[in-house]
């Protein structure tokens, strides 16, 4: 058993069983990871794939068990290579960093501007999705921190640590009657079609149990991830744009007028999420408290020992700071 092959049969599986995809990720040809994972199952006795004509079908049941295995052992060979890596250079290594659209578009530039500035031979790698992917990605060690202000409480393997507090804004044309109002009612906005962020997203829930617990039913009219979409068609004068606060851009959105909306929805939280287990080098340390002040090198690792339901008295008594 080698641990390429291990990392064909995990590489498989994470694409869907094409090979041909695997084999171009990997740098290989698509003959030679089959007759790789052919050689691995007859070495086992069993099949990790079932298959139909050439190509695989599905994962056997004893095949799901392996893989889930291999993706232990691939994360502990890259966690050695890491430690070996920490005491030969502590400056140099990888960071990926799982997150959504508005955590990479308008809360990363200037922490990852700084961060290279202190540690240019980190080689940085941003992955963007559904909050559920990039937590997938963290559990499975595909990427080192995830980022982003939806709950990951399906994960037990992750601990979730909180960044920053934040609000949302309305964004509307200039001239619109809201821009009138010096603090809108849930019941103004809801008057008007709204154009904010895809379910799941940016906070959305808490936007949605604001307007059910005001007993009102908005009329959302187009929804979508990412906050300059939003923008565009406000602009276009579909409706009133619900976005964070921290997607306005003074000079970009110049055109548009800006109101606070903080007093009708409860903030949100974006965090940070680590795998529990995961050898975390010294630069880890020092991104996670260059995005959240009140996170040390201290803290974080007494979270990462601490039991999930306990985390949130670990944080009593520190302000979660607004941004």
């Amino acid at each position: 058993m080698k641990l390429q092959q291990l990392r064909y049969i995990w590489e498989v599986a994470a694409n869907n069983l094409n090979v041909s995809l695997t084999a171009n990720n990997l740098f290989t040809s698509q003959p030679g990871v089959s007759k790789q994972i052919r050689q691995l199952e007859e070495e086992l006795g069993i099949e990790i794939f079932a298959r139909r004509g050439k190509h695989f079908s599905h994962i056997t049941e004893s095949g799901q068990n392996i893989i889930a295995i291999a993706g232990e052992i691939l994360r502990k060979s890259e966690e050695i290579k890491q430690i070996a890596q920490e005491h030969s250079d502590e400056r140099k290594g990888n960071l990926s960093i799982a997150t959504t659209h508005t955590q990479a578009r308008y809360a990363l530039p200037p922490i990852i501007k700084s961060f290279r500035q202190r540690y240019p031979e980190v080689s940085l790698h941003i992955h963007q999705g559904t909050p559920r992917q990039i937590g997938q990605m963290v559990s499975d060690g595909q990427a080192d921190i995830a980022i982003c202000s939806e709950p990951l409480d399906m994960y037990a393997d992750l601990v979730a640590l909180p960044a920053y507090r934040w609000n949302r804004w309305l964004l509307v044309p200039e001239g619109h009657p809201l821009e009138a109002l010096q603090q809108p009612s849930l019941e103004d906005v809801a008057h008007y079609p709204l154009v904010t962020y895809t379910f799941g997203f940016t906070g959305r829930s808490q936007l949605d149990d604001a307007f059910q617990t005001a007993g009102l039913t908005p009329d959302v009219v187009l929804t979508a991830v990412d906050a300059d979409v939003i923008k565009t068609y406000v602009r276009l004068g579909l409706g009133v744009g619900i976005v964070a606060h921290m997607a306005i851009e003074d000079e970009r959105d110049s055109d548009l007028k800006v109101i606070d909306a903080s007093h009708l929805f409860t903030p949100s939280i974006t965090r940070l999420a680590l795998r529990r287990g995961a050898f975390m080098r010294r630069y880890m340390f020092d991104f996670i408290h260059r995005f959240a002040g009140h996170l040390d090198a201290a803290t974080v690792e007494e979270a990462l020992v601490t039991p999930s339901v306990e985390i949130p008295a670990l944080f009593d008594g520190i302000d979660i700071p607004a941004r």
